[in-house]
């Protein structure tokens, strides 16, 4: 078996205001770094180009949409090209008039685009009222390719299902990718905010070991206000990470600081990994048919 190894970078970054363009030139900066590096392949994290709007539900923040193509795409692929990378970016999509969603794009050495995801798992909770914003994701489940292989593009909600990462690895995925942008509502105990953390952690390392993946994480950092009097805004914890294909952990950025990870993958043993735990071999998917149903009733 020949040795492979990627190089891999992500890029977790707090954000002030919805200046994009400060926001794209901070990130610009970040992905330069790691591709002096010697990155290959980057992630930014969730909706990195402005706040996070879902804290209310205003529909004067639907003018932060953009197309896609469009002014985001055209920004990032250029660095792609720039940077000779694959770039994974995360945006707030106008498909149409009265028509949104939050998609992640991917860049393959090149400003032009190689692929796309729709987010599919729409969360509506206080505090994360995105069910308001993004209709769901029409795509499925399907890897991008790309000159460092097959990327499963998930996005931040989609985090709490294994049917999408499983999904996803049966199409051939060899990583799989999360950005996100979670954190914590600010009236939760430490108790439970531990729980709720370990909670996030545990579920995607576990989609690292049921499918032999490695998994990347990005997850914003810093406070962000609510916009809506005597809310408590969100604190987003950071502490994105790397795990390799047995969950591993390989490297994890602190809760409160804006940071660069860089891993070098072995896919090697990724492969080596499937052969040893033969996971796909031993499902028994003529008994699975109940897992189409919302319930067992």
């Amino acid at each position: 078996m020949s040795e492979r190894t990627l190089k891999v970078g992500l890029v977790q970054q707090s954000v002030a205001d919805n200046d994009k363009a400060t926001n794209w030139n901070k990130s610009a900066a970040k992905i330069a770094e790691l591709a002096e590096q010697g990155a290959e392949l980057i992630l930014l994290q969730e909706l990195h180009s402005t706040l996070y709007f879902c804290q209310n539900e205003d529909t004067d923040a639907f003018d932060l949409a953009e197309p896609i193509p469009g002014p985001a795409t055209d920004f990032f692929g250029e660095i792609a090209e720039q940077h000779n990378i694959v770039l994974v970016t995360s945006l707030f999509e106008k498909r149409g008039s009265g028509l949104y969603h939050n998609t992640a794009v991917v860049f393959d050495r090149s400003r032009e685009i190689a692929g796309k995801y729709r987010k599919m798992h729409i969360p509506d909770d206080p505090g994360f009222y995105e069910k308001f914003y993004f209709t769901p994701g029409d795509m499925g489940f399907e890897p991008i390719k790309t000159s460092v292989g097959k990327l499963g593009v998930l996005v931040c909600w989609d985090q709490w299902y294994p049917e999408a990462a499983r999904l996803m690895a049966m199409a051939g995925a060899e990583i799989l990718f999360y950005p996100t942008a979670i954190g914590w509502d600010m009236t939760d105990s430490e108790d439970e905010r531990k729980r709720q953390h370990d909670a996030w952690h545990t579920i995607q390392r576990a989609h690292a070991v049921a499918n032999s993946v490695p998994v990347i994480v990005a997850n914003r950092t810093g406070f962000e206000t609510s916009p809506t009097e005597g809310d408590p805004g969100i604190q987003f914890w950071g502490q994105s990470f790397v795990a390799g294909p047995q969950g591993e952990i390989l490297a994890q950025a602190s809760s409160d600081k804006e940071e660069t990870l860089l891993v070098d993958l072995d896919m090697t043993r990724t492969e080596q990994v499937k052969r040893i735990w033969p996971y796909f071999r031993d499902r028994r998917i003529d008994a699975y048919d109940d897992l189409v149903k919302r319930w067992r009733d």
